[in-house]
């Protein structure tokens, strides 16, 4: 078994069960107790379980189901979504992440002629008439509380594409700008979306600054664009202007551009 598909197997036995030991993860997935300490050792440093004597635990996973964070900052997605929209050209590929300002995002790219890569089902419903849209869907297992398709499968599927641009969710960015996400299951295809990218661009409301999260899916050395609904705390500012990233901020014609 490849080493992707036992981190996606102990995170799903973990997800299901509950605190496991080693030996009960080594005898699941027909392999030995070092190859899984090696695994749980892994998993823990990218912040996707937490490894204790003997074997591991799950992470707690916080996130509200898809439909009731929709309804959150709705009016100051739809903004960052519109700004968003204005920044793809038609004739792109564009590989969009989910969540819910992502979500709006497609949205605004109804009417466009457009090449659409994504794991999120919502951004699926949201385009699937549109003639004008090629539409590719990731193939991968259902993650339901984020309508998205998650697991090592999704994320082979993304290494065998390449997009210009990719619109990146999150749930909280760092006064240091990594960007963080609390649905762990979602980290490891973030970071394939990331790999395959020319342009990263990220949607985040006002609330995700300086915001939470227990896993990281990028630096800010990651980030091409970053549109927001409002100033940007001043810590977090700063070290996405080091790190040569633009600041785009709904509303106003403020744009903070680090160099490049």
């Amino acid at each position: 078994m490849l080493r992707d598909q036992r981190h996606e197997l102990i995170l799903r036995i973990l997800h299901t069960d509950g605190p496991t030991t080693v030996e009960t993860l080594a005898d699941r997935l027909a392999t030995s107790g070092a190859t899984i300490r090696r695994d749980l050792a892994q998993l823990d440093e990218d912040g996707l379980l937490r490894r204790v004597h003997g074997g591991a635990v799950p992470t707690e996973d916080r996130d509200d189901p898809f439909i009731d964070v929709a309804a959150v900052h709705a009016a100051e997605k739809d903004a960052i979504a519109a700004r968003c929209a204005e920044l793809i050209k038609d004739g792109e590929t564009v590989l969009i992440d989910i969540g819910t300002t992502a979500h709006r995002v497609a949205r605004r790219l109804r009417g466009r002629s457009l090449t659409v890569i994504t794991s999120s089902l919502a951004v699926v419903e949201e385009l699937q008439d549109e003639p004008d849209i090629r539409l590719m869907v990731l193939g991968g297992m259902l993650w339901r509380p984020y309508r998205s398709l998650v697991g090592f499968t999704t994320e082979d599927n993304i290494r065998q594409i390449h997009a210009d641009r990719l619109i990146l969710g999150t749930s909280g960015v760092r006064p240091s700008g990594h960007v963080m996400d609390t649905t762990v299951i979602e980290v490891p295809v973030k970071r394939a979306m990331l790999s395959v990218s020319d342009q990263v661009i990220l949607v985040a409301d006002a609330g995700k600054f300086p915001g939470v999260g227990m896993a990281k899916v990028c630096g800010p050395e990651d980030l091409d664009v970053v549109v927001t609904n409002a100033p940007v705390d001043a810590a977090t500012a700063a070290a996405l202007r080091e790190a040569g990233t633009e600041i785009i901020e709904t509303g106003t014609e403020i744009i903070e551009t680090g160099a490049r």
